[in-house]
């Protein structure tokens, strides 16, 4: 199996991109999607308060499912259960939740209420995935897991560790998960695995499929001795390189996929353990709180690279032609990270934009507001503050300033646009706010000082 993570804790796209989206996976290899809600799920009752308001309604739910079924997808829905439940913890009502107070990252085993709270989310989703054969859980980064004064308290009492206490929590997720639908596969991240014995997980008869991130052959090796039936690999298409990365590096994340394929064909060593399949992650945001990493049009090359080259077993010329055909390229260079052409993708418009914005925005205005002598000299910011100058030395930059001004809004206008027919009005906002209005506001300014 391969899947593609849609990461919805950033730039939820809406229903009608995915529309368009979903039939391009299916070409590209991908049959499933690992869909990582968080505040997008349309959460009913107490739970109201956990959605965003752009999230998606219960009938967007289901129309993404059966795009899916159409496609020949299968839909994984993520729930996270234990770290990374910021959209959850950072509410007052679930305040006490807290592993530590001080931080909204991780769930407070010990309380009651943790589980309580997770049954009912687990539930609302479970419900709404009935034809799902999986369910992610998370379980990744359980940042301060052990920091808290219950869990020091119950350490001490039981003569325990983290990582046993880990295992508790987990049991008691997927115990819940396996009563509820039976017959219904759970996956997780294997991060928090990686600390813990194998005696002590072969000890806990961990024999059903789980997921696991690995990171070569020895975790391979060590879960084959836990007892394990079957591992996931995941690799990542774009989202890892930079919380603030605006474009993928088409080299790095190939390479990324070649190392996994280097695994794979280890994996008759650890027999009878075997490999079910494969995610690509594509991250939105390192967690709730930080900002946007590259935006999905923007990344679909890197993803089509990625999945062709899992298909094809490396990136042969059939995987060059395969994406080149697809995204309507006439080429692609792997070491500028960049590919030639128009374009025929959903978002291909934004993705020439962003590359428009990455390239050219910072440099010209820096050009002509830092290397302008007559700016410099005639127009500094003591002129402007003080609201004097020479009309004859600014005539000298004025309108080659204003031409620049009026191209970059123009420009802007077209690409806040194109944002907005894929994108929430949040996600155009915080997009624009931290990849355009740094660079383009000082040339307003200029300009309006100027007039």
């Amino acid at each position: 199996m391969r899947l593609v993570h849609l990461d919805l804790k950033g730039a939820a796209p809406r229903v009608t991109y995915l529309e368009q989206l979903f039939p391009l996976l299916s070409q590209l290899g991908a049959s499933g999607v690992l869909i990582e809600y968080e505040d997008m799920f349309p959460f009913k009752g107490e739970l109201e308060v956990l959605k965003s308001p752009y999230a998606y309604s219960e009938e967007d739910i289901e129309w993404i499912q059966q795009l899916a079924e159409l496609h020949r997808l299968e839909v994984v829905p993520l729930v996270q259960t234990f770290g990374h439940v910021e959209f959850i913890l950072k509410h007052p009502q679930y305040q006490h939740l807290r592993e530590v107070e001080r931080f909204p990252n991780s769930f407070n085993p010990h309380v009651p209420g943790t589980l309580a709270l997770l049954r009912s989310i687990l539930s609302q989703v479970m419900e709404k995935h009935r034809r799902s054969s999986w369910i992610h859980i998370g379980a990744d980064e359980v940042f301060h897991l052990g920091e808290g004064t219950d869990s020091r308290n119950w350490m001490s009492r039981n003569k325990g560790d983290t990582g046993t206490m880990y295992l508790n929590h987990i049991k008691e997720v997927l115990g819940f998960v396996s009563a509820q639908h039976w017959g219904l596969r759970a996956l997780m991240w294997d991060d928090m695995l990686r600390k813990i014995s194998v005696g002590a997980l072969r000890g806990e008869g961990w024999g059903r499929q789980r997921w696991h991130r690995l990171g070569g052959g020895v975790r391979v090796s060590r879960y084959a001795e836990s007892g394990f039936e079957a591992v996931w690999f995941a690799s990542a298409f774009k989202g890892t390189t930079g919380a603030a990365q605006s474009w993928p590096p088409l080299g790095h994340h190939l390479q990324n996929q070649l190392s996994w394929l280097r695994v794979r064909r280890a994996m008759p060593g650890f027999a009878p353990l075997r490999l079910q399949g494969m995610v690509l992650t594509g991250w939105q945001r390192y967690d709730h709180y930080s900002v946007l990493c590259e935006l999905l049009p923007v990344g679909i090359p890197s993803l089509a690279i990625c999945l062709q080259t899992l298909v094809n077993g490396g990136f042969t010329e059939e995987a060059r032609r395969k994406v080149l055909e697809v995204l309507g390229f006439q080429s692609v260079q792997l070491e500028r990270s960049t590919c030639e052409g128009r374009g025929a993708f959903p978002g291909a418009e934004i993705y020439h934009m962003v590359e428009q914005v990455n390239g050219r925005l910072k440099e010209s205005i820096a050009k002509a507001l830092e290397e302008e002598s007559a700016i410099k000299g005639w127009f500094s910011p003591y002129h402007r503050k003080h609201q004097f100058g020479n009309p004859r030395n600014m005539e000298s930059f004025g309108s080659k300033v204003l031409k620049l001004h009026e191209d970059w809004e123009s420009f802007v206008r077209d690409l806040h646009a194109r944002l907005e027919s894929i994108y929430f009005p949040d996600t155009v906002e915080e997009w624009m706010e931290e990849n355009i209005n740094p660079y383009l506001d000082p040339l307003r300014d200029l300009v309006r000082d100027y007039r």
